[in-house]
């Protein structure tokens, strides 16, 4: 059955990184990335529902679930949203797909971003889900706003120190992450806490930290040239995001988003926190849809 999802291991142009996901459905291709602390199951709710319509491609990013975790280099260049973007082209060139769509939540919405800013010519059309571009956040930040995003700056920290302090507590810190700590919480299943409890290992939480320092040392400093030099995303654009998320209390996203984007097609509140897949899977779907085919 062409829904029934195929698992891949696809090897990237970094040596020995490789990542895993799963492909289904068929038609025009969608890449799907997901967030911290979350897998390419996040996109289950949904994804059979697209794969109507689109060969779904759904991923773990380096760092991530079940996909390589290097180590992290002196400079963290390996986990930018630059090098993570460029692992998701490998692997939908690999898949036969030169051109293709992208919808990314989270950490995987910054990925989408970066990826949609150095390859317009592969990125059709992209989707982010409950996120403010990187630069926004950082030159904005306020007391309140720094509290609901306490784990920028705790796993930013110099390499080792976040690393030491979780270990041991992956359990506690997966559960409060994703059920109570911050704003916009909840949504997840038993089941679907206990995989992302097992996918919480020593080097998992190393790929997490590296990719919050490298957005701070070489993500921060890249968007903020591109900003400066009034270079924007120009693919069709979709901006969703959740109205009880921490995304909507701090910034107006229909004000700050198309200073990043030259071409929005729609922006949208969803009756949602921060986890539209898991909080309003039939809102979120409706919205893919009608984007992706439009």
């Amino acid at each position: 059955m062409p829904n029934t999802p195929q698992p891949f291991v696809l090897p990237t142009s970094d040596p020995g990184v490789n990542i895993i996901g799963r492909r289904r459905g068929s038609g025009p291709p969608l890449l799907l990335l997901h967030g911290n602390p979350l897998t390419q199951m996040s996109w289950d709710r949904i994804a059979p529902r697209l794969a109507e319509h689109f060969t779904v491609i759904t991923t773990d990013l380096r760092g991530y679930g079940d996909s390589s975790k290097p180590e992290g280099l002196p400079d963290h260049s390996n986990y930018s949203f630059r090098r993570m973007a460029q692992d998701q082209v490998d692997v939908m060139q690999h898949l036969g797909f030169e051109r293709f769509a992208v919808a990314g939540h989270d950490r995987g919405a910054r990925t989408a971003f970066r990826m949609a800013m150095d390859h317009p010519d592969k990125v059709t059309r992209v989707a982010f889900l409950d996120i403010l571009p990187t630069h926004c956040v950082f030159k904005d930040i306020q007391a309140q706003m720094a509290m609901d995003l306490y784990h920028w700056w705790f796993m930013a920290q110099p390499k080792g120190f976040p690393e030491t302090l979780l270990r041991g507590n992956e359990e506690y810190y997966i559960r409060n992450k994703l059920m109570k700590q911050g704003p916009g919480k909840g949504g997840f299943t038993e089941e679907e806490i206990l995989e992302y409890i097992r996918v919480c290992t020593p080097e998992n939480i190393h790929g997490v930290c590296e990719d919050y320092r490298a957005a701070f040392e070489i993500d921060l400093p890249m968007d903020t040239e591109d900003f400066n030099a009034g270079r924007r995303v120009q693919p069709p654009a979709l901006v969703l995001w959740g109205a009880k998320s921490h995304t909507a209390h701090h910034h107006d996203p229909r004000v700050e988003w198309p200073k990043y984007c030259a071409n929005i097609v729609r922006m949208a509140e969803l009756p949602c926190g921060h986890y539209p897949t898991e909080q309003a899977p039939e809102e979120t779907c409706r919205e893919l849809l009608a984007f992706f085919q439009g």
